[in-house]
């Protein structure tokens, strides 16, 4: 999560081994997945998804609307890219990323953050989905 303070936005980009991920869609979906296949069909599926698995929640408890850009194939993982619109000034909040732990018990999401020069890493386990992401 990177902060555009020219935009007012937070740029986020997921790195997510294809594989998993792929498994991840087809159990949610209910059907064979394939993240290789040509054109952006599977695009509906992946945002549906990256919505239920990543959210932000400002310290005054209003759910940030995070919106899919979209998704690109690099070797055995794929890019997913999103955007949040952010005008306040950034006073951390509740960040969940659960992507992949509904399959996986030993999942471990990292988020880098970073806001006018400062960068921190927050871990995220099955058994800590969400975090405060203060920079405090």
């Amino acid at each position: 999560m990177q902060y555009n303070a020219k935009e007012h936005t937070f740029e986020i980009s997921i790195r997510i081994f294809t594989d998993d991920f792929e498994k991840a869609l087809s159990a949610a979906a209910n059907t064979r997945v394939n993240l290789d296949a040509p054109g952006d069909k599977n695009d509906p599926l992946i945002e549906k998804y990256i919505h239920a698995h990543f959210s932000y929640v400002n310290p005054q408890k209003q759910t940030k609307s995070v919106k899919y850009i979209g998704h690109e194939v690099e070797a055995d993982a794929n890019w997913l890219y999103l955007e949040m619109p952010y005008t306040e000034p950034f006073r951390g909040g509740l960040l969940k990323q659960n992507a992949l732990m509904e399959l996986f018990d030993d999942q471990v999401n990292m988020v880098n953050v970073q806001y006018q020069g400062q960068k921190k890493t927050f871990v995220f386990r099955k058994n800590q989905p969400v975090q405060d992401i203060s920079f405090d």
